[in-house]
């Protein structure tokens, strides 16, 4: 039966939901009342009091959050928004709460259609691992779980059980619908060229934190933000779409495309090439996860084709954002390395938004990192994963703290 003709609602759980994927989706789910169900929130518990208000709205039955202390505030949170909205005491139900570093995981198996993870970070690895497990269809969002984890996570997925949510990711999906596998000649990935787009190297030297969380096109979260500007972002995509798709390294190709419409491309074997075009809007790319392999009506505005457009695209310069060409030397090699490259991209950027480290030295000290990385073997276990990024996160900490001192 397709989703279209569904009796009920297709029920989600949203891990991530006071994040900008979550908040997006959420935006679609109230859109598509009868077509969409939330059963159950999950967020770091940074901020109680949004995750309450969407969990009244939505009536979500569950709400987790990864912060064990701020189920405390949660509970108190949930009483402060419904006096607000002028609830008494009979007229609303307080979700059940789980709180702590297994939260998400649990929330990720619940019975459900769909599990959306927007988590950031390699901490979302756990509950895509749990999702699968549990024959969720998972609306993937978290890179990080393919890049850290791809090889447990592929070991694990049943074809057509993930879905991507990021807009290249999504566009590929599209695109390859138009040929079968052995039609496939390269998978090209737009990028938006971040906040330094047609900066040389030598341009880089003085950047700031501010300056490179002013994206030019996309609303995202700060560390997404950081690592779009240094190109990290992009090259954690090619590693993604390897795993999602099966596509060699060297059919894999990056090209800047500052006006973000062309969201990615496909060319096949005959010499075509199939493109997806939208405005750059995120609620496209979630709500067809959500709806897969359905679309969702007006998720987002259309390109305006009574207008005139331009659209540019350039070759990624290698010597100024060599980070796309170190992933792919991860991603050749396995062994963990791609863990150990996403590990140590995390603490180096929290170092750079500290002013500890200036903004070349993000993607060179993580060039330093994998160049000393041991052979961690190939990722059989989660703890294996684990201990790969510990060192990584370690040795990265260590060279920020020699370039202080220097």
């Amino acid at each position: 039966m397709r989703d279209n003709d569904r009796v009920s609602p297709r029920e989600i759980v949203i891990l991530g939901s006071t994040g900008s994927i979550g908040t997006q989706a959420i935006d679609v789910i109230e859109r598509n009342p009868g077509r969409f169900r939330v059963v159950a929130l999950g967020a770091g518990g940074g901020n109680p009091a949004q995750l309450a208000a969407q969990a009244l709205a939505l009536g979500a039955e569950v709400v987790g959050v990864a912060k064990a202390s701020a189920a405390q505030d949660l509970q108190l949170a949930f009483y402060a928004v419904a006096k607000e909205r002028g609830y008494s005491s009979g007229d609303f139900r307080v979700p059940r709460i789980v709180a702590g570093p297994t939260a998400m995981t649990e929330l990720a198996a619940l019975p459900c259609d769909l599990v959306l993870n927007g988590m950031t970070g390699s901490i979302g690895l756990g509950p895509t691992l749990a999702a699968l497990k549990a024959g969720r269809v998972l609306a993937l969002a978290n890179k990080e779980s393919l890049v850290a984890g791809g090889e447990l996570v592929r070991s694990l997925a049943a074809p057509g059980q993930i879905v991507p949510v990021d807009s290249e990711h999504s566009a590929l999906a599209q695109c390859l619908r138009s040929g079968r596998a052995e039609e496939v000649r390269r998978l090209i990935l737009t990028a938006s060229g971040g906040a330094f787009r047609g900066r040389k190297r030598e341009e880089l030297t003085e950047v700031t934190p501010a300056q490179a969380l002013a994206h030019p096109t996309w609303n995202m979260g700060p560390v997404v933000t950081i690592n779009t500007a240094t190109m990290v972002n992009k090259a954690l995509e090619v590693i993604e779409a390897h795993e999602l798709f099966g596509v060699p390294y060297d059919d894999i190709r990056v090209m800047v495309h500052p006006q973000s419409v062309i969201h990615s491309m496909v060319e096949f074997t005959d010499g075509s090439t199939i493109a997806q075009a939208s405005p750059p809007d995120m609620r496209l790319p979630i709500a067809l996860a959500l709806g897969w392999p359905d679309r969702v009506a007006d998720a987002a505005p259309a390109v305006d084709w009574t207008a005139s457009h331009t659209w540019e695209f350039a070759p990624l310069d290698d010597d100024a954002f060599p980070a796309v060409r170190l992933a792919m030397h991860a991603g050749r090699t396995g062994r963990c390395l791609p863990a150990v490259y996403n590990a140590a991209n995390e603490e180096l950027v929290d170092a750079f938004a500290a002013g500890r480290l200036p903004f070349l030295g993000i993607v060179d000290t993580l060039e330093r990192v994998l160049a000393e990385a041991p052979d961690f073997g190939r990722p059989g276990t989660v703890e294996q994963v684990h201990a790969a990024e510990e060192w990584a996160r370690a040795r990265a900490t260590e060279l920020v703290h020699d370039h202080v001192r220097a």
